[in-house]
């Protein structure tokens, strides 16, 4: 029988669940829970530390393990794909849904963790990620554009949206008319919410940012006149125009800014404070009143990791 939904749990309507993976902060990072007719799929897992919520959440609902059909990484990134390998051993029914491009990585995830490993270093990986878990190639389905699923009769359909990441892909859910976004519709954090609603921003981590290619996913996106957004950094977004084209602008900023430090000196900290200051501004405009030095606490962890994301992008020319 169903339970009282654990705090990390927020239902959503149309029968999706968003579970704060406990990753880094409350309300940073977000798995989803999709239930249709008894049948269950997860869109992203977050960590290995995550996966004990993941599993949590299926009790809440009364579901047993082995009614979850698919497993979903948005990509490969470990903050959404690195709890796929052990949820999956607890889940004996699931197949892996992932885009072609990270599949080898989710059967054989030795060069994910090295990447990983370069970017964050040993002691951090080991706190934050802990050891990566095959999945059996048997189990693992390679998406295409266009290509959908079926959960107990809902369609979910994929788009292959690089930018962030060439191995993405989102998935659309005609049910709720929404996309799963992963990180090609950027970051927005509860923190930042007003009056005027939710503020959204890029992300640019490393190694396969590409600004045209973000632009052209998110414009994608967007020409589906979706109802909203499900990101995992963090939760459902309304009021998608607006958003849209926020992000767009703020993207725009963050090219004129690297181009403009291409050759810089002190690059990586000027990547830094400059994002920063166009955070702090375009969040002024929102109508946000925490301070600065709060709001580079909040943004910390993107800002370096979108600074290191936007030399590899400069350096390649």
């Amino acid at each position: 029988m169903p339970s009282p939904l654990p705090s990390f749990v927020e239902p959503l309507p149309g029968g999706v669940y968003a579970i704060d993976t406990g990753f880094q902060r409350e309300r940073f990072d977000a798995a989803y829970l999709l239930v249709q007719d008894g049948r269950a799929a997860f869109v992203d897992t977050g960590t290995n530390f995550g996966v004990p919520r993941l599993l949590a959440a299926l009790e809440a609902l009364g579901l047993g393990r082995d009614a979850v059909d698919w497993v979903i990484p948005t990509h490969v990134h470990l903050d959404h794909a690195g709890g796929v390998g052990l949820l999956m051993q607890s889940l004996p029914k699931a197949r892996l849904w992932v885009h072609p491009r990270g599949a080898r990585h989710m059967i054989d995830p030795s060069a994910l963790w090295q990447g990983a490993l370069a970017v964050y270093g040993e002691d951090e990986m080991r706190r934050s990620y802990g050891a990566l878990v095959p999945v059996p190639a048997a189990r693992v389905t390679e998406s295409a554009d266009g290509a959908a699923i079926e959960l107990a009769g809902r369609p979910l359909v994929a788009a292959d949206t690089p930018g962030h990441a060439k191995h993405h892909h989102c998935l659309w859910d005609e049910a709720t008319r929404g996309w799963f976004t992963g990180d090609t519709f950027g970051l927005s954090y509860r923190e930042f919410d007003t009056a005027s609603g939710r503020w959204i921003v890029p992300t640019t981590t490393p190694v396969q940012f590409d600004p045209d290619a973000l632009r052209a996913s998110v414009q994608r996106l967007l020409a589906r006149e979706p109802g909203c957004m499900y990101l995992t950094h963090y939760g459902r977004v309304d009021d998608v125009p607006r958003l849209g084209a926020l992000l767009l602008s703020l993207l725009d900023e963050l090219v004129t800014l690297g181009r403009s430090l291409r050759d810089a000196p002190d690059r990586h900290e000027a990547l830094k404070r400059g994002q920063l200051e166009i955070f702090v501004r375009s969040l002024a405009a929102h109508g946000c009143t925490l301070d600065p030095a709060h709001i580079a606490e909040l943004l910390a962890i993107d800002t370096e990791l979108n600074a290191q994301g936007m030399a590899v992008w400069l350096d390649r020319g």
